[in-house]
């Protein structure tokens, strides 16, 4: 594909600045009635296939969790979802936009990242009401 026409898909699917790649495994947590439809099914463009969901018994190479401010601790649902994904796996936590229901202080999403043991590497708007913050765990060194 040409750099034209990834421009142009990032443009049009908005999963495809979020870098998921074909044929990989992403676990959906958290999914309710007021999620980003289209972003969610632009993932599942770019990956080729359904998201998993809560119930999916093998590590996913990425876990896709929607996440609000009443749904319990954040650093708990952050350290659960760690048990998720396989090494160097990435975590992409939806939080509902400024002025949402649901809102989360970006510092609150930092600390609880980081008392997770993840670190932030870089937010983005996830479509109308949500942004997305992408977590990662600290590589591991070589033996």
């Amino acid at each position: 594909m040409s750099a034209t026409a990834d421009h142009a898909e990032e443009r049009t699917n908005p999963a495809a600045k979020l870098g998921f790649e074909p044929g990989q495994v992403v676990q959906e947590i958290g999914y309710d009635d007021d999620v980003e439809q289209e972003l969610r099914e632009g993932i599942e463009a770019v990956i080729g296939q359904d998201l998993v969901d809560e119930d999916y018994d093998d590590v996913a190479d990425v876990v896709l969790l929607w996440f609000r401010d009443d749904d319990g601790d954040l650093t708990d649902a952050l350290v659960d979802a760690i048990g998720l994904i396989d090494e160097g796996g990435q975590i992409w936590l939806m939080t509902p936009k400024t002025g949402r229901d649901g809102y989360i202080e970006p510092s609150d999403i930092n600390e609880a990242a980081q008392t997770a043991g993840l670190s932030q590497t870089r937010s983005i708007n996830a479509g109308k009401d949500w942004t997305g913050s992408r977590l990662v765990t600290p590589k591991t060194a070589k033996r």
